[in-house]
């Protein structure tokens, strides 16, 4: 049902009024620029303008031929053919007519110009259409604004969902690569979007909502878009943050209208991104007293599986955080099928760089597999940042291709970041970083399971001043107690090295970050993963629960001091034998900082030689070979999934 004021402007989505009248104000406007040239540019020379005396002296002179009287205006012309023009003053001159008829002028009368009638309606509503015109100019302000949108404080209620054609979605299953087991999940979708009879013949029903969750970057929504691509139907996109306003029922009222507007186009997708933002666990106290996101929650349940069915509309929503959904929206029903959308394998990151390599002039040498085994822990977003951050490292250098060194650039920039070459450091902290690095390096090839060396580098990086980069051979998905000790070891590495070397009087606060990941490390293996035999297969951690006993700890104080002691008892022990090995190995770590001091950076192969006590070959340029030397030329460590390379000395810390 129309509003007053839609009514009196005619703006509605079905009624062509509005056009009417803003096609029926622009015709006038045209007129009326039209008639007002027409009237001030006429045909014809100028006449030359004289004063109303001089006037009076020619006639009397006999040298005016002929005159033409409009009103207070008289054109004339004299007997040599020139044509002048005088306006006479407004007062009554008898004598006037006299004159021109005694010296034979030939005086000629205009009738006085009337207005047409088009032209006096025109001027008698002019004011009115102009005061028509504001008025409706700024109520489609308040209605959504001059381009017809929606946003406007009118139009609170109405929904934020934009909608994208059949013919505006390019993107298909083609496109999305690194997630094969989640496209099989969603094709059946597309084959019902096409065909629903051959579903609804055998009684089945298609689920009338997807969840798709998984880390952030993994193509959540480029998988959806997908699937609206690829059974050519339109496409309702929106923020689960679109709906929660400061009114109450607002939300409500917007998903109302967007499931009115997708009954319309059905069959049609609705996708909605981060639904963790009004989908939150109802009751828990969020909100602070405005029940705005329970009343859009609820009406969403209803629009999905309420009294009125939605057939030929699917939901298909995205979120980061699954666990924090209320239980009602998960139901078979509403979201009948949750899709997990994980990290790429090492085939996955190969498939997507292929992908995102088509736009890019790459060289044909380039082995997308090496470089997908050397990203572990990427996602879709971050392979396709390093695609681009590559690009730019070839265009600064005026290169036309892009080689595997630019990408072998692009992910120490991504992983250790950028290097900070400008940075002026004194010969007593470099040679110190150089140690500390060499520390984490040695010990990173003594420890058993330990993640092969890539690269050591003293140059700096972000707020490290120095980095030690590991990578893993292949994918890992779990660690073991012997892995994760080696990992704590490493860790300690780098300040065990400043101590040999320095004594304890000269250990730096370079280790923080050592110290911090390495702590955190030990007693997660003691109260989560049960890597303990002192306590046990048992988890120790904190409940997390909401409310005011967030945080309670389900242990007693003794346990505690347990799980102090035995923290302390493994960062002991891996401390100790960290140290047994550096000194070991001390001539060694003298070889390695003198070969940093040298050449700034060493590769796989470098410090190979090293560790066999061998002459540290001289760096020579980068080609494929040395990006896949091996065992022991690549590896990251991973104490988890997403951690980062083990930093030197922290610049401040």
């Amino acid at each position: 049902m129309l509003s007053p004021i839609q009514v009196a402007l005619g703006r509605h989505e079905d009624n062509p009024l509005s056009e009417m009248a803003k096609n029926l104000i622009l015709w006038l406007i045209i007129a009326a620029v039209l008639l007002s040239i027409f009237q001030n540019f006429k045909g014809g020379a100028v006449p030359e303008t004289i004063t109303y005396t001089n006037f009076v002296d020619e006639v009397q002179a006999g040298q005016v031929r002929s005159v033409v009287v409009d009103g207070l205006v008289i054109e004339g012309e004299r007997q040599s053919g020139a044509r002048f023009r005088t306006v006479r003053p407004d007062v009554y001159d008898s004598g006037l007519m006299g004159d021109l008829l005694n010296h034979s002028v030939n005086v000629e009368g205009r009738e006085p110009d009337k207005a047409s009638f088009w032209q006096q309606l025109f001027l008698a509503a002019f004011p009115i259409l102009l005061i028509v015109g504001i008025f409706m100019f700024f109520m489609r302000q308040m209605q959504g604004g001059m381009g017809g949108g929606r946003a406007g404080p009118m139009a609170f209620g109405k929904s934020k969902a934009r909608l994208l054609s059949e013919d505006q979605i390019k993107t298909t299953f083609a496109d999305v690569a690194g997630v094969d087991e989640a496209k099989e999940d969603v094709r059946e979708l597309v084959e019902f979007l096409r065909d629903p009879s051959k579903f609804q013949t055998l009684g089945g029903r298609i689920p009338r909502g997807v969840l798709m969750s998984g880390p952030p970057g993994t193509g959540k929504t480029l998988l959806a878009r997908a699937i609206a691509g690829e059974a050519r139907v339109p496409f309702f996109s929106i923020s689960g943050s679109d709906f929660v306003e400061m009114f109450v029922g607002v939300g409500a009222s917007r998903v109302r209208d967007m499931f009115d507007q997708a009954k319309k186009q059905a069959p049609c997708i609705i996708f909605i991104d981060e639904i963790d933002a009004v989908g939150r666990t109802r009751g828990g106290g969020w909100g602070g007293g405005n029940d705005e996101r329970e009343q859009t929650l609820n009406q969403l349940l209803v629009e999905m599986d309420g009294f009125e069915g939605n057939e030929g509309v699917i939901v298909i929503a995205a979120s980061n955080r699954p666990d924090v959904l209320d239980k009602a929206l998960l139901r078979p029903g509403r979201f009948d099928r949750q899709v997990f959308v994980g990290l790429p394998d090492i085939r996955g990151r190969e498939q997507i760089l292929k992908v995102h390599v088509r736009k890019v002039p790459v060289d044909e040498r380039l082995n997308l597999s090496i470089v997908a085994r050397g990203t572990p822990g990427f996602s879709g977003a971050d392979l396709a940042n390093l695609v681009n951050e590559a690009a730019l490292f070839a265009a600064r250098s005026n290169k036309r291709l892009v080689t595997m060194e630019e990408f072998e650039k692009a992910r120490d920039k991504i992983m250790m970041g950028s290097e900070r070459r400008s940075m002026v450091m004194s010969e007593e902290d470099k040679a110190n970083t150089a140690y500390h690095e060499a520390g984490h390096a040695i010990i990173g090839r003594l420890m058993p399971e330990h993640d092969p060396v890539h690269k050591v580098t003293i140059i700096p990086r972000g707020r490290a001043l120095g980095l030690t980069q590991f990578l893993p051979e292949e994918d890992q998905y779990s660690m073991s107690r012997r892995k994760l000790l080696g990992l704590v070891c490493s860790l300690f590495g780098g300040r065990i090295a400043e101590e040999l070397i320095h004594g304890m009087e000269g250990v730096t606060t370079g280790a923080s970050n050592d110290i911090e990941r390495a702590s955190q490390l030990v007693r997660a293996m003691v109260t989560k993963w049960g890597l303990t035999e002192n306590l046990g297969p048992i988890l120790y951690g904190e409940e997390e629960t909401m409310g005011p006993v967030a945080g309670a700890r389900n242990f007693s104080g003794a346990t505690s001091q347990r799980i102090d002691e035995e923290v302390r008892r493994i960062i002991d022990e891996c401390y100790a034998r960290a140290k047994g090995l550096l000194e070991e190995n001390i001539d060694i770590l003298h070889a390695m900082k003198a070969a940093l001091m040298e050449y700034e950076t060493l590769d796989a192969d470098q410090v190979g030689d090293l560790m066999a006590r061998r002459k540290v070959r001289a760096p020579k340029e980068w080609h494929d070979a040395d990006f896949d030397s091996g065992p022991g030329s690549k590896g990251e460590i991973r104490a988890a999934p997403g951690s980062v390379p083990i930093g030197g000395p922290v610049e401040g810390s």
